[in-house]
């Protein structure tokens, strides 16, 4: 978390040091009106700068996944940058709308315009700007209302997903005139400054990526097609384990590691942890997917042997690899699929560490217990089943007693995510170094 809270810093603070360099927020002399200009300047910079890197990140950059440790890190950035320019954007609007109806109102008095520049004065990009300054401020108003109701959209997990994949990606076209419309409303001054040199950057990298979501052409080489081979049910959990045969062109994939998987091209695509190692010999893939949204309460009746679905990725840096001799991991639910993973990885390619892995499940279902022993057995994990009803809740001080070197481990978790944050507080208050919790933040949206 620490390398997204420094990410997040630099994508507000760059853009907002530079532009404090070509102007202030302290007009002389100080006025309603005169800070308003500014201010408007200032939070429409923020705003697209932000919504830029947003664009960018909504790509699945793999290059970026080392650096910031994992897509699913990287799309809680995304996420972070979609809540931020909410409010700023807002702002900006309040301080155009919100001051036109004051106006109109009454309660402020607008100053006499200046007269305006001379065309014959300006260059003729500077004087084309200055002709489409009304069109720009209308798209870019109808744009930001557009782009307000889709991120809010997007925040609200009970919007069903299909409709949230479709209507996030129409975000890439409000996206394109709210870069219109500070093209042609930034002033023309930045240009020639570094904040100009930078909005120029990001814009015209934010425009190819809204175009590549348009066309939907994300991840396009990234993908291959598989057929299912079997499907296997387990009822007591509501959770389908699927096996898939790959076509040529998959890279291979570390345990731990997730994929994007189209089975509906009118659903797209849905991530899910990889749940098996890779061999090149036997190109076969498994997702285990636990019935939690309307999609995956459907893949029971909708998959079916045989059928071709298309496999993206793979994505993720919670591989297992910190260089630790001893390990901790805690798989609560479904959160179990990822070390399932690399077990089996480990049955074949014994690695150096001693590992405890601890599995708390609201329900104890005996075929995917004798499964998950089986699997600990021949990787030679010491598992810990805890079953919520009968053995109570997992926490902390049991993991401690049970592993009593527990200091020296790294610990890998993967689960609901306020439980993660509760274990990871508890064991940085008993002197766990930050760099040694791993946590799937595997929440896309």
């Amino acid at each position: 978390m620490t390398q997204l809270k420094y990410a997040f810093a630099i994508v507000i603070g760059l853009p907002a040091l530079l532009w404090l360099l070509a102007d202030t927020l302290l007009p002389q002399p100080l006025t309603y009106f005169s800070f308003r200009a500014v201010f408007m300047q200032f939070s429409g910079t923020l705003a697209v700068a932000m919504m830029s890197v947003a664009m960018l990140l909504a790509l699945r950059p793999r290059w970026l996944e080392p650096r910031l440790d994992g897509l699913d890190k990287i799309y809680r950035l995304h996420k972070w940058l979609g809540i931020g320019v909410l409010v700023v954007a807002v702002l900006h609007w309040w301080w155009a709308q919100g001051t036109k109806w004051m106006v109109g109102w009454g309660w402020l008095t607008r100053p006499a315009r200046g007269p305006r520049p001379d065309p014959a004065t300006q260059g003729l990009v500077e004087a084309w700007f200055g002709s489409q300054r009304g069109l720009a401020e209308s798209v870019g108003e109808w744009a930001f209302y557009a782009a307000v109701l889709f991120i809010a959209l997007a925040l609200i997990k009970r919007f069903p997903y299909r409709l949230f994949a479709r209507t996030h990606q129409w975000i890439a076209l409000a996206y394109l005139a709210l870069v219109f419309h500070s093209v042609v409303l930034v002033k023309f001054g930045y240009w020639g400054q570094p904040v100009g040199w930078l909005l120029a950057a990001l814009m015209g990298a934010g425009s190819l990526a809204a175009l590549i979501s348009l066309t939907e052409r994300i991840g396009a080489g990234r993908k291959v097609a598989g057929r299912i081979e079997s499907l296997h049910y387990f009822a007591e959990l509501d959770v389908l384990e699927s096996r898939i045969t790959l076509e040529a062109g998959w890279p291979g994939h570390a345990a731990g590691q997730f994929a994007f998987v189209t089975s509906d091209r009118r659903e797209g695509a849905h991530p899910y942890t990889i749940a098996s190692a890779w061999h090149a010999q036997q190109p076969q893939i498994t997702f285990i997917t636990k019935a939690l949204g309307d999609h995956t309460k459907r893949l029971r009746d909708t998959l079916k042997p045989g059928m071709v679905v298309s496999v993206e990725g793979p994505y993720g840096c919670f591989d297992f690899e910190d260089g630790r001799s001893r390990q901790i991991w805690i798989g609560a639910g479904i959160g179990i699929t990822p070390f399932v993973a690399r077990m089996k990885q480990l049955a074949r390619e014994a690695g150096p560490q001693t590992v405890d892995l601890f599995h708390p499940t609201a329900v104890h279902e005996q075929a995917a217990i004798d499964k998950l022993t089986a699997d600990a057995r021949a990787a030679g994990v010491r598992l810990h089943v805890l079953v919520d009803a009968q053995d109570g809740r997992l926490d902390g001080d049991r993991i401690r007693a049970a592993v009593p070197d527990w200091a020296t481990a790294s610990i890998w978790f993967c689960g609901p995510p306020a439980f993660g944050n509760a274990l990871r507080a508890d064991f940085r208050a008993h002197g766990l170094r930050a760099d040694r919790f791993h946590q799937e933040l595997f929440e896309m949206r």
